[in-house]
């Protein structure tokens, strides 16, 4: 069974994109997470901060949330996101 790789694109404000195609093991409208177990990085490595922006492609369309909550434990990072919503059918990302 072929395993489609989910990645999602990260812009804080006043910073500007801070990660393009990062690699998660589950993404839902409601969050997504990451798997560090068998991983050299550890949870505390990624920088991800309430508020910033998260965008990914969902079937033939892209969707943007906000980080309302990230927790992080010694083998996994668990983020949640508020106010979700589908990008207009022209957006782009700039990359």
């Amino acid at each position: 069974m072929e395993q489609k790789l989910r990645t999602i694109d990260v812009e804080r404000r006043g910073y500007g994109q801070r990660y393009t195609g990062l690699p998660v093991d589950a993404l839902t409208d409601e969050g997504f997470s990451i798997d560090c177990a068998e991983s050299f990085l550890r949870p505390e490595m990624f920088d991800l901060l309430q508020g910033d922006v998260v965008r990914w492609r969902h079937e033939d369309h892209y969707m943007q949330g906000r980080i309302s909550r990230v927790e992080r434990n010694g083998v996994g990072l668990y983020v949640r996101l508020e106010d979700v919503r589908q990008l207009p059918s022209d957006y782009t990302p700039y990359y």
